[in-house]
């Protein structure tokens, strides 16, 4: 079997023979992979990495490191254990929800049952030891075939969604996640501040949920020009530097309804300018979500920017399967248009040319791309 497999920190390789997953477990469903997007996160593992492939084995799965990468998955089951979920059918097309947790350890069969304190609450997309299929859980989608938990597997109408674009439901449900735990309601200004993956997926997601005052905020012409072409009024920061933060916030207030700030901010790009913009633009009462991951390093905070005015702040981790049904639910309604969504996909290549093509072309072009696509028969 073909595969993309990373070995280390800048050692990631094409493999024309990897073993071929089989089910294990009664509950395990195999796929066939149709798409897998290239992922931020994987870029991440190879430039900066060892990050998710950290230890010599998974805390959780205990897989060795050395693994097929690839979490932005769509496919078609071709294999049910014998216990597996029965509303599951092989033929269905499917998206798959890639989170590793510790809600998978009974499939898993592990002897350690105890549960972090996350998952024991319900917010298993917040897990201690989290990892994801392709990010050393367990084989990912950089494949022809992989093998999950039932409770990964969603499905989606085929007559609806095209493959290539059903592979986007993970980063969508990034942002569905992030849009549905703000709280964010009809009536209300959002405000994005980056325009990648996943501050073009957020509009979609706002789109989705009925938000249709959306602003935002981001430096790239061509990125500035996508969303606007999505339905959102667009900023460019640029003219301002990285040091001219008062003026910046004032030009970016004359974008919200009233000039007092707006109802929620999504800070996609989890930066210190971005940091200080979620807060010095939000309003009175207002929420600023970030989605971004950081850094590992610390940024200054004066605390009474948010006191002052009541302003709030929190974080948006990952997903859980509810962000999934919910992506497909609100392309059923309409909510969310298949046509939009194809936008965000710049390229779709061979998987034997998923690493110079793909990691390499995104590493080195990222300004012409949004979302590169890997297939095994594309």
């Amino acid at each position: 079997m073909r595969g993309i497999v990373y070995h280390g920190n800048k050692d990631v390789r094409f493999n024309p023979d990897c073993p071929e997953p089989e089910i294990k477990h009664p509950t395990q469903v195999k796929i066939k992979v149709d798409y897998c997007g290239i992922c931020g996160s994987d870029l991440h593992e190879y430039l900066d990495g060892p990050i998710f492939f950290k230890n010599e084995y998974n805390v959780t799965s205990h897989n060795h490191f050395k693994q097929i990468m690839g979490h932005e998955i769509s496919g078609e089951i071709v294999e049910l254990g014998s216990n597996a979920n029965k509303n599951l059918k092989v033929g269905d097309k499917v998206v798959i929800e890639a989170t590793g947790t510790c809600t998978d350890k009974p499939m898993l069969e592990s002897k350690d049952v105890t549960q972090c304190g996350s998952c024991a609450q319900g917010y298993y997309n917040a897990c201690d030891n989290i990892s994801f299929y392709g990010l050393a859980f367990d084989n990912g989608g950089f494949s022809e075939y992989l093998v999950v938990g039932d409770h990964h597997v969603i499905q989606y109408p085929k007559e609806l969604i095209r493959p290539d674009i059903a592979a986007l439901c993970e980063p969508l449900a990034v942002s569905w996640h992030g849009v549905r735990t703000s709280q964010i309601k009809p009536g209300e200004s959002a405000l994005i501040l980056g325009a990648g993956p996943i501050g073009l997926s957020t509009i979609l997601a706002l789109k989705g949920n009925n938000i249709t005052d959306i602003v935002i905020s981001e430096p790239a012409l061509a990125r500035r020009k996508l969303a606007q072409t999505l339905g959102a009024k667009i900023f460019d920061p640029t003219p301002f530097g990285d040091e001219d933060e008062e003026p910046l916030t004032k030009e970016l207030l004359k974008l919200s309804p009233d000039g007092w700030g707006f109802h929620h901010i999504y800070d996609c790009s989890g930066i210190q300018q971005t940091f200080d913009m979620s807060i010095s633009t939000l309003r009175t009462g207002g929420l600023a979500t970030n989605l971004a991951i950081w850094h590992h390093k610390p940024i200054p905070f004066y605390p009474m920017d948010l006191t002052l005015h009541e302003k709030f702040i929190t974080g948006s981790m990952c997903y859980t399967r509810i962000d999934f049904e919910q992506v497909i639910e609100a392309y059923k309604k309409k909510l969310i248009d298949p046509k939009e969504v194809e936008l965000l996909i710049t390229a779709k290549i061979a998987i034997e040319d998923g690493f110079e093509k793909g990691f390499m072309e995104l590493i080195n072009h990222k300004e012409k791309h949004i979302k590169i696509l890997v297939s095994p028969n594309p």
